[in-house]
């Protein structure tokens, strides 16, 4: 287990997702002389520099943004890299820490080497569906009055947590397929595993849909007997480690109910539920904490409803949705309520868009942003408008829906090119259509 009394820690992206403050702040302190280099300059970075200033401004934490520098990488005692950093065995800083004898690590790492015991830890991955399961095991262990800390790709860190957990606290972590690229290094598994399912995506990553699959598949390779795995459909004939308890969550598994909507959120609740039980939690109990959960922002949030004469318009922010898989959830939830608008498109990561392209005669309109907007606007050619931006795509889906219509955000992309994370899109996305309902509103009301 890594120390750091007097150690010279570099932190290889700083990032916008809380993570690289996180794992900087717990290092300083824990003693180490950190210093954070990330590509991008510090004007993109703000809220993440202005959150470690009292550690810059004593001196425990120095910056070098904009710009990497191959010296603080093989001068230092540790670098801890950011899972986000694409391709980390071909990153020439990151070779040369190797050349040089350096170890690495990441923050994820650094958690798991010092939770109290694996065995504790439920460790969810899945190319879709894997933050909503996350938080629904969380919602339904502390249904069942069970303490439990949620953490890992959901946002944060819980190192800084690490002083106030108790052993008896169940450990949920959502585990993208970069973090468990690097886990597989530490030879690392949960010691309850579950698999949402599995898509390609993330070639810009990985290199290789391969690669991907195999990174997802880490989340398994290093589990021991008496350990479980939860494996949701079209994962069934993953392999598992021997004297593993293997639950296969059926499609047709629902769980009735929920606050939240589609069949996939009750496809995740049935994989929920089954990790729950599997960590010794009252059935009941976690099925009502489950049911009661009320979802995530940007994962099929309901916005607001706008008042059209003759009725009402609905719309949901699904900004999360970052493959064309989980739009295509996105719209089955939301199809039972009326017509939908789709607005979709992003930063092009190199994935095959086709699926929403040929779903686009079934919509009632499909309006595209972004980078990939016009080339997905042109595939789809029924029903579609490639309008370049998120406020030029609302405007639009609000002069064309009718009452009793859906609009839903669910670009099927990232959000880079256009937004710091799909968090700010799902952001604008709300800010805008509430503006606008509110305008609505106030056009229809009397006098």
């Amino acid at each position: 287990m890594h120390r750091f009394e007097a150690t010279r820690v570099t932190v290889m992206g700083l990032g916008r997702f809380g993570g690289g403050v996180g794992v900087t702040r717990w290092l300083a302190a824990q003693g180490a002389d950190v210093l954070v280099t990330d590509l991008e300059p510090e004007d993109r970075l703000h809220a993440s520099v202005a959150a470690l200033s009292d550690l810059i401004q004593t001196g425990q934490v120095r910056l070098r943004l904009g710009e990497h520098n191959v010296s603080d990488f093989t001068t230092c005692d540790l670098v801890v890299a950011n899972p986000a950093v694409p391709l980390p065995w071909e990153n020439r800083f990151l070779r040369a820490a190797r050349a040089a004898g350096v170890p690495i690590t990441t923050e994820i790492g650094l958690l798991v080497e010092r939770l109290h015991a694996r065995e504790r830890v439920i460790g969810v991955t899945g190319t879709v569906g894997k933050s909503t399961t996350a938080a629904m095991i969380a919602a339904g262990l502390r249904g069942a009055g069970k303490p439990v800390a949620l953490g890992g790709n959901i946002g944060g860190s819980l190192l800084g947590e690490l002083d106030t957990l108790d052993p008896a606290t169940w450990i949920v972590l959502e585990l993208s397929s970069a973090m468990l690229h690097w886990l597989a290094e530490a030879r690392w598994s949960p010691g309850i595993a579950a698999v949402t399912g599995f898509a390609p995506n993330h070639a810009d990553w990985h290199g290789t849909v391969d690669h991907y699959e195999a990174s997802k598949r880490n989340i398994l390779a290093f589990q021991r007997p008496g350990d479980t795995c939860i494996l949701g459909p079209g994962v069934h004939e993953w392999a598992s480690a021997s004297g593993v308890r293997r639950t296969l969550a059926d499609a047709s598994a629902r769980v009735a109910g929920l606050r939240v909507p589609g069949a996939h959120n009750a496809a995740n609740a049935a994989i929920a539920l089954a990790a729950c039980a599997a960590a010794g939690a009252d059935r009941d109990a976690c099925e009502r904490g489950i049911r009661a959960f009320e979802g995530l922002p940007h994962r099929l949030q309901a916005v607001c409803e706008a008042s059209v004469p003759g009725g009402v318009v609905r719309f949901f922010n699904d900004s999360k949705a970052t493959t064309p898989e989980a739009t295509l959830v996105a719209i089955d939830a939301v199809r039972a309520l009326g017509p939908v608008h789709l607005i979709a498109g992003g930063y092009d990561k190199g994935i095959d868009l086709s699926p929403i392209a040929r779903i686009a005669h079934g919509l009632a309109g499909l309006y595209t942003i972004g980078a990939t907007g016009d080339a997905l606007a042109r595939a789809a050619a029924a029903n579609a408008e490639s309008c370049g931006t998120l406020d030029a795509a609302v405007a639009r889906a609000f002069e064309r829906a009718r009452p009793g219509d859906t609009v839903l955000l669910s670009p099927g992309c990232a959000s880079w090119d256009q937004f710091e994370n799909y968090e700010r899109r799902g952001e604008a996305f709300c800010r805008l259509v509430r503006e606008r309902a509110e305008a609505t509103r106030c056009a229809h009301s009397p006098g």
